[in-house]
């Protein structure tokens, strides 16, 4: 009975577990890398028939699509080459038909341009409307457009509805930017914001007789700006729907558009 050895203790057990667990883990290891036993997470090898083509220099149709650009996408980004394919930007111009075009814009003559700027007759700027587009009229004549544009100035929103509405605001805004951007000092837009900015609606039926007013009003050294719609609405995209003209004195602008209808 004394010669009977103890029984083992609970951590020689688990020692004598792990050492087990390793040495046949190994083992088994071993074996699948020379190829006895299955290797679970290794990728299967590719089927002959799926590769017997492979270097196959023929090509299906459908692969062959891929040798054409696809040009049908949308232009999210909306760049300048989308707005000029799209007609809602001009061509820039050479360096001198630009100095031509600012010429005839402020005056190719400065005994014409210092006889308004000293003069104290009324001045007012036109909307020339085409009415052969469909455009629905709202409120025609915002109230207030120049918001903030100058921080002296105070412009409130416009509470306008419709499309007529909408581009004559456009037309207003880039004939008043016109005038900052060239001329900032002008007197002539001092004039016109001191005696409460008067802007008169007027209509045509032609995009053609936009362009002929459009170059009236620069041969006598008046800003002109044609508004291109961006057609995401009523109309199609690059359409001129309006022709903003001035502001200037009035016997300059009715030398202009004269003979045109209100709106």
């Amino acid at each position: 009975m004394s010669d009977l050895r103890p029984p083992p203790t609970p951590v020689a057990m688990i020692i004598g577990t792990a050492i087990v667990a390793c040495l046949s883990g190994y083992m088994f290891g071993i074996a699948s890398s020379l190829g006895f036993f299955p290797i679970p997470f290794m990728p299967r090898a590719p089927k002959e028939r799926g590769i017997a083509n492979y270097d196959d220099e023929e090509e299906s149709e459908e692969e062959e699509i891929d040798a054409e650009i696809l040009d049908h996408a949308p232009n999210w980004a909306n760049g300048f080459e989308a707005d000029k394919r799209d007609g809602l930007r001009f061509v820039s111009k050479k360096p001198a038909d630009k100095k031509k075009d600012s010429e005839k814009q402020f005056g190719s003559t400065t005994a014409e341009k210092a006889d308004w700027e000293n003069s104290d007759e009324e001045c007012k700027m036109v909307l020339v409307v085409r009415t052969d587009l469909g455009m629905t009229k709202g409120m025609l004549i915002p109230h207030s457009l120049f918001s903030k544009i100058h921080k002296n100035k105070r412009l409130t929103e416009i509470s306008a509805v419709g499309k007529i509405a909408a581009q004559c605001s456009h037309a207003t805004l880039a004939c008043y930017k016109n005038f900052l951007r060239k001329d900032p000092k002008s007197q002539i837009l001092r004039r016109w914001e001191r005696q409460g900015q008067a802007k008169v609606a007027l209509q045509v039926k032609s995009e053609e007789d936009l362009n002929v007013l459009e170059a009236k009003a620069l041969s006598l050294g008046v800003v002109a700006e044609i508004i291109a719609d961006a057609g995401r609405t009523q109309i199609a995209s690059g359409s001129h729907t309006v022709l903003g003209i001035g502001p200037a004195p009035k016997s300059v602008i009715d030398q202009i558009t004269g003979s045109l209808k209100l709106l």
